[in-house]
């Protein structure tokens, strides 16, 4: 019979993140959502979110290996880009740089854009 006041005790034990799993979060973080994560793991989001608040170091580990994933294409996409690369410079000027396609207005005359590699061996797409 349980003692006590309700709230002291019973229920599952809390589910907490070994250091090989804290590592496989990283590793999972840069291709898959948290509720991917939590599916792998078989825990629900719920669980995998209180995971996070108990031990910073999961979330933490989350953060990085996002950050990692988004760095690593984002260095490969400025790579192409600049190496005359047309459309990754076009992605990355409308994705960070504001720009956006618009008919032109009437009275002005189209604006050509000529990408030039700095490293001086010019490739066509």
């Amino acid at each position: 019979m349980k003692r006590g006041n309700q709230g002291d005790g019973g229920g599952r034990p809390p589910v907490v993140f070994s250091a090989e799993q804290t590592a496989q979060m990283r590793a999972l973080a840069s291709v898959l959502t948290k509720s991917q994560i939590a599916d792998y793991f078989g825990i629900s989001e719920t669980t995998l979110r209180a995971i996070e608040d108990r031990q910073p170091e999961v979330s933490e580990a989350y953060k990085k290996g996002r950050s990692e994933a988004v760095l690593d294409i984002a260095s490969n996409l400025m790579s192409q880009a600049r190496d005359g690369n047309t459309t990754a410079a076009i992605f990355f000027l409308k994705t960070k740089a504001g720009w956006r396609e618009t008919d032109a207005p009437q009275n002005q005359q189209p604006i050509n854009l000529t990408v030039v590699n700095a490293h001086g061996d010019n490739q066509s797409d």
